[in-house]
Order: C-alpha cells, then sequence, then structure tokens
C-alpha cells in the first residue's frame, strides 16, 4: 500500500443492506439502535455503538459503547483490528468492512472513501506463488466447521445482518455429533488464539456464545472462509462422519 498525498476533504458513505448513507465532514455520523444509521431493534445493540467523524481531514471511526466489540478490515482482509470500546482507528482505505454481533445476531457494514489516504497494492508472493500474509492453516474438518458457523453471512448478498446458528444446528447441518463440532470450535480457538486474536477466550457464562460469533467474525473478515468454500458443507452432510484430522 502506498499513501496519497492528503487534500481536501474526501466523500465518505456508508452501505448497509443495500442502502448508501453519505457522511457529511462537518456532522457526527452515528450507528446504533438510534442515530444516522438506524442498524436495528435489538437490544443487545447499543443504542449509539459507532461514530464517523472528521478530524483535521482524516476520517475517524470510534466505537462509544461500553459492551460490544466490532472487527475493522480493508477489503482484501490484509489489514484487521479490533475496536474495542472506546477505541477508535483512522478510516483510510478506499473500502473498510466493519463486522460486529450483539446477541446471536451479526451485522456488517462497508465504508467507502472516494479518495482514501492508503490505496491498495497487490502483496508480493511467496516463491511457491502464494501469499501467507495473515494465513491461518486450518484443517479440512476445522475449515468446515467454521463453513457450518459463517454460512448464513456467507450466503447473504452484500451487507447486512443476519442470524447465527447455535453450535447444535451447525453440527447437525454437516451430520456431525454435538461433540466433536464442539471439540473442533475449542481447537480453533485454541489455535486463534494462541497468535493472539482477540476474543478467543471470555467469561464461563458467556464463552459458549462469545468465541462463536467472535470467530465468525474474524473468520469472515480474514478471509479464512469465503463463499466458494460453501460446497464444503453439503459435501460433508452427504460423506457421513469422516475420520478425524
Amino acid at each position: 500500500m502506498h499513501a496519497v498525498t492528503p487534500g481536501a476533504v474526501e466523500d465518505l458513505t456508508v452501505e448497509f443492506a443495500g442502502e448508501e448513507y453519505a457522511v457529511a465532514p462537518d456532522a457526527v455520523f452515528t450507528v446504533g439502535r438510534e442515530g444516522d444509521l438506524t442498524i436495528d431493534d435489538n437490544l443487545f445493540l447499543h443504542r449509539h455503538f459507532l461514530t464517523i467523524r472528521n478530524v483535521d481531514g482524516l476520517w475517524l471511526l470510534s466505537n462509544v459503547g461500553s459492551r460490544l466489540s466490532a472487527t475493522v478490515t480493508d477489503s482484501g482482509g490484509r489489514v484487521q483490528a479490533w475496536l474495542a470500546p472506546g477505541a477508535r482507528l483512522p478510516l483510510v482505505f478506499a473500502s473498510t468492512s466493519v463486522i460486529f454481533s450483539a446477541g446471536p445476531t451479526t451485522y456488517e457494514l462497508t465504508i467507502h472513501a472516494a479518495e482514501p489516504t492508503f490505496r491498495e497494492t497487490q502483496p508480493e508472493a511467496d516463491d511457491d506463488g502464494l501469499s501467507t500474509i495473515g494465513d491461518v492453516p486450518l484443517t479440512h474438518s476445522q475449515r468446515v466447521m467454521i463453513l457450518a458457523l459463517a454460512e448464513p453471512l456467507l450466503r447473504r448478498e452484500g451487507t447486512g445482518m443476519s442470524e447465527l446458528p447455535t453450535s447444535a444446528q451447525a453440527a447437525e447441518r454437516i451430520g456431525w455429533t454435538l461433540t466433536r463440532f464442539n471439540r473442533k470450535l475449542d481447537n480453533v480457538c485454541d489455535k486463534l488464539d494462541r497468535i493472539g486474536v482477540p476474543g478467543m477466550r471470555g467469561g464461563v457464562r458467556s464463552y459458549a456464545t462469545n468465541r462463536r460469533v467472535r470467530l465468525v467474525e474474524h473468520a469472515i473478515a480474514a478471509r479464512l472462509v469465503t463463499r466458494q468454500d460453501l460446497p464444503l458443507l453439503d459435501e460433508e452432510l452427504h460423506a457421513g462422519t469422516g475420520p478425524e484430522d
């Protein structure tokens, strides 16, 4: 990526569920249960959760909530940040995805900048022709497990909201026992926790739910699974319980 020389304040738009919202450079744009972008009447969602404002020519995304966090990534999935309550990030890319969960519902919106501070360039490939930026090695069954959880988000068109399945529903989707599914979920969350992905662990009461939604947020943002991987779900279901990996 390379920097673009700052100039006049660029146009910024927010896309959600097929609608686009213009962000005025002299005002604070609010996202939440109420605000300029009213996401949902979900009571798990903060009344005011995210704000976008321009400070001295730089667009800033802030988390003004007290409990929820958001995953923020560039359009290529090469840069990812976890926006915790009270934190803020500069919006420097042409397209920035924001993914967050409130209760069982996961939301995604995209922020578009007409004149981004940084423009994306293709990363150099390794000798084998493959890029390893942000790469997390997954076994086939680990990828299938993530897909079973992320399927609603991957199948919907564009940005919007999706209800995540429970572990029992996801296990049934691919013909696994709940015990096997939870074992794979433990393995993947431990793997991501070891490399520093936040939110993979939590309190005793909230751990099961929080790690599931956080795993989906990270997997979508980091492109660990994509829409093109969805046929693996039906293949796994029709194959029956195969060997462990």
